[in-house]
């Protein structure tokens, strides 16, 4: 009775931990196709004066972040997570909340309101008519600050309920710096933001197909009351940067020059971002190339390969393969200098039926001892419960093999080795003269289990 009430604990304590685990999980989730997650290493990931590099990389803003758009890897930081004014780049989460909340072709009326906001402007007129996508570029480009105004109005009713969204939106992604107060980035002294979590915002904003195609825009057009309206990017990163394809600018007294910038070469895509800065173009420029020069992306599994065994019990099969259920990519210094490993960490084991797609374990994936990206690994096939009387033999078999294990005969020598708990010795040897089904009871219950995460040098 003593080990079923101790076996009937522990499960309830293992369900209580995963409830929990779950529910902590969500809270870092967001988008409607996959959970949004960084791992985010030691800022920085790789040290100013890091691997491949001659010097520093000297940057006059007063906090950067370059970040891979990939694998959300951070490659340079300079204060990092501390909050400052953003300005316009603000319109970043209000074009991105609008895109997944709201109609592109909905027909939206400009409300006094709206066309009376401060600032930069793209001249809305109070009762005018435009789609949501034509007020996203003029938000986006133009950075317009009643049109932002204009989008959260039409989107939610109120802009205040929409800054509610926005606020929402950063802490389910795991914001732990970011403050909205309005959706256009003028100053507020609870409105702020960090270059990392801006980088956090535009890594995830960039994989909106939408959102990744008006900020790669350089000219547009949209209706005017008297005509069309011309709208130019304020981004000049997309004539002057080789593969520059975004993001936002952003420009106040309180927050100064700011930017966050975004190209892509040879299949990689980078992240800049830099707040009050003295030269945010020639910043920009100075981080992207150190992170295109210095660094590259390995893929350390591929999806639907198989990297470990799991134990199966009860199967006709005692293992079965396991892998990732997609690519697993990091970045790492051109020059080889950096220890990568892979830590594989395969559940206790599985009972059968085992059905393809089912959790077996995770992986992650670490540089110079600091884990930078994480996934689940799922079997690969399918292994059939056994017979009732292929599980009967294999108890009676097991329970006879673990008790004579522990059993050493007495004309053979015994070395020092681990000493094993003298209760279980003696209740399993009682036992074991009544039935084999109860000694695989407390064999269950009573012998400790370990689990060694393999490592292996990446290919």
């Amino acid at each position: 009775m003593t080990i079923l009430n101790n076996k009937t604990i522990a499960a309830a304590l293992l369900i209580f931990v995963l409830i929990i685990s779950i529910t902590l999980g969500a809270e870092v989730a967001s988008g409607s196709n996959s959970a949004f997650f960084l791992y985010e290493p030691d800022i920085p990931a790789f040290k100013e004066s890091g691997p491949g590099k001659t010097g520093s990389v000297i940057i006059t803003a007063d906090a950067a972040v370059l970040m891979d758009a990939e694998t959300g890897q951070v490659l340079y930081a300079k204060n990092p997570h501390q909050p400052r004014p953003i300005a316009s780049t603000t319109k970043i989460m209000t074009a991105l909340l609008a895109i997944e909340c709201g109609d592109l072709k909905g027909e939206v009326t400009v409300s006094p309101r709206a066309a009376g906001v401060d600032g930069s402007s793209i001249y809305l007129r109070a009762g005018e008519k435009l789609s949501l996508e034509e007020l996203l570029y003029g938000a986006l480009l133009h950075s317009g600050n009643d049109a932002c105004v204009a989008i959260a109005e039409h989107v939610a009713g109120r802009e205040e309920i929409f800054i509610d969204w926005m606020n929402y939106k950063a802490l389910k992604m795991g914001l732990k710096n970011t403050h909205f107060s309005n959706t256009n980035g003028l100053p507020h002294k609870e409105h702020y933001s960090s270059a990392y979590d801006l980088a956090a915002i535009a890594m995830y904003a960039l994989k909106n197909p939408v959102f990744n195609r008006i900020v790669a825009t350089k000219n547009h057009f949209i209706n005017g009351p008297g005509g069309r309206r011309h709208l130019s990017n304020t981004n000049q990163m997309l004539w002057g940067y080789k593969g520059a394809d975004g993001v936002k600018t952003g420009t106040t007294n309180a927050a100064g020059k700011c930017l966050v910038a975004s190209a892509s070469r040879e299949g990689r895509r980078l992240i800049a971002v830099v707040l009050h800065s003295d030269n945010r173009y020639a910043d920009s420029i100075r981080l992207l190339d150190y992170g295109f020069s210095n660094f590259e992306n390995r893929t350390m599994a591929k999806k639907g390969e198989a990297v470990t065994w799991v134990s199966v019990r009860d199967g006709v099969k005692e293992s079965v393969s396991a892998g990732c259920p997609r690519d697993i990519v990091v970045t790492v210094p051109v020059n080889g200098t950096a220890a990568i490993e892979k830590a594989i960490l395969p559940d206790r084991g599985l009972r059968a039926p085992v059905k393809p797609g089912m959790a077996a374990g995770r992986l992650l994936v670490l540089i110079d001892g600091n884990p930078v990206a994480e996934t689940e690994l799922i079997t690969m096939e399918q292994v059939n419960r056994l017979p009732v009387y292929g599980l009967l033999f294999n108890k009676i078999r097991n329970g006879i093999k673990q008790n004579l294990s522990k059993t050493p005969s007495s004309n053979m020598a015994v070395d020092a080795g681990p000493v094993y708990d003298q209760g279980f010795l003696k209740a399993s040897c009682t036992t074991l003269r009544t039935n084999s089904a109860s000694l695989m009871a407390i064999s269950a219950s009573s012998m400790p289990y370990s689990s060694v995460g393999i490592k292996s040098s990446a290919p």
